[in-house]
């Protein structure tokens, strides 16, 4: 029923999702009260790593070949240069301490995969495959340099701390374990699992179950150890994708139908999280925040980050037009909001509008856009 609600709207599906769980809320008219930011986070976590490992094994990685380079400095770099610029941004317009304005930053920073894996399917255009594979790898591996940035900002913030050379060199070490345990046990267990799956002999049916269990325990033992749990899960979907012979397609479709559920469940949760009737009181600041974000920060990202893989002016102008955000900024904001600090859920209400407006105004675009700067294959 949403799906072809969607299509006779043209408006993403995830908005009408959002809005759908914004009404069975306490101020719509199923007044269901849910506040409890704990278990809308545990929930979330599952239900975006189910969209990730979904995401990776949609994704071809000989198609990645010629976009690697670029992906990768725009979920690093780019997500950085982002964050600044909307952080200094929200400190002045919030008239807030500049760490506390880099927080928010960081929580909007990244693209989301949930958003631009099924938008771009939604739209149903034959995207110019170099244009849909960066969009589609920077959002699968964006979310580490996010989730880092936004653990440290958030424990520099709750110790009253203020940023410099020192708290950044401290803060090093945490990234390059939630990287590098994140990369070394997304390979290496995808390439695990790819050959168990393989060798092993089960009924054709229990393969895609036991796919997505391998690929969970994965995440779960990843972030154990301080790895980034989603960036492992995703790496695991890529490398299954390449690497199994036997029941490929039935896991595809498994896990292809586990990403709707876990993005209606998602989405809904997430609206039903938010009190419609207290986002007035931050609704102006927030919408120039997210101005700021989609008409500077992400197009200055993009433009620096894309020199070196010589993308025409129209491809660069959609790069930076979709940058779409979704479930990932709102459940980042979830947790500045559960840790014991001073962040209070107006940072929430805040980035929930961000990200509203973003896919109002980029996620119903995403066709128009491509067609208008004549980015769409034969």
């Amino acid at each position: 029923m949403l799906v072809p609600l969607s299509k006779r709207l043209g408006a993403p599906i995830l908005l009408i999702i959002l809005i759908g769980g914004m009404l069975v809320g306490e101020d719509g008219p199923g007044n269901i009260e849910f506040d409890n930011f704990e278990l809308a986070y545990s929930l979330g976590s599952i239900a975006l790593a189910i969209i990730l490992f979904a995401g990776g094994l949609e994704t071809k990685l000989k198609a990645l070949k010629g976009v690697r380079a670029v992906s990768i400095f725009l979920a690093s770099f780019g997500v950085v240069i982002t964050a600044a610029i909307v952080g200094f941004a929200a400190s002045y317009i919030l008239s807030i301490p500049i760490e506390h304005g880099l927080l928010l930053g960081a929580v909007v920073a990244s693209t989301d995969a949930a958003a631009t894996f099924l938008l771009i399917q939604q739209s149903q255009i034959n995207l110019l495959p170099r244009l849909s594979n960066t969009l589609v790898l920077e959002s699968g591996i964006n979310d580490p340099m996010a989730i880092f940035l936004t653990i440290a900002l958030t424990a520099l913030v709750n110790q009253g701390m203020q940023i410099d050379g020192e708290t950044a060199l401290m803060f090093l070490p945490l990234f390059f374990q939630q990287i590098g345990v994140g990369v070394i046990f997304g390979v290496l267990g995808g390439l695990g699992l790819a050959k168990i799956l393989d060798r092993i002999q089960l009924p054709i049916g229990l393969y895609p179950p036991m796919a997505m269990a391998g690929a969970m325990a994965i995440f779960a033992a990843t972030a154990i150890l301080g790895g980034s749990g989603f960036l492992a899960i995703y790496l695991c979907g890529l490398i299954i994708a390449d690497r199994l012979q036997r029941s490929a397609a039935r896991i595809l479709n498994f896990s292809e139908a586990l990403q709707w559920l876990s993005q209606i469940v998602l989405f809904s949760m997430l609206g039903l999280l938010v009190t419609p009737s207290d986002l007035s009181a931050t609704l102006i600041p927030a919408l120039m925040i997210a101005l700021v974000l989609m008409f500077f920060a992400r197009p200055f990202a993009v433009a620096i980050c894309a020199i070196p893989a010589r993308f025409s002016i129209k491809e660069t102008i959609y790069l930076s037009w979709v940058g779409l955000r979704g479930a990932v900024p709102i459940f980042l904001a979830i947790f500045p909001v559960i840790t014991p600090g001073p962040i209070q859920t107006d940072f929430f209400n805040i980035v929930f509008i961000v990200v509203v407006t973003s896919l109002v105004l980029q996620g119903w675009t995403v066709s128009s856009s491509a067609k208008w700067l004549g980015l769409v294959g034969k």
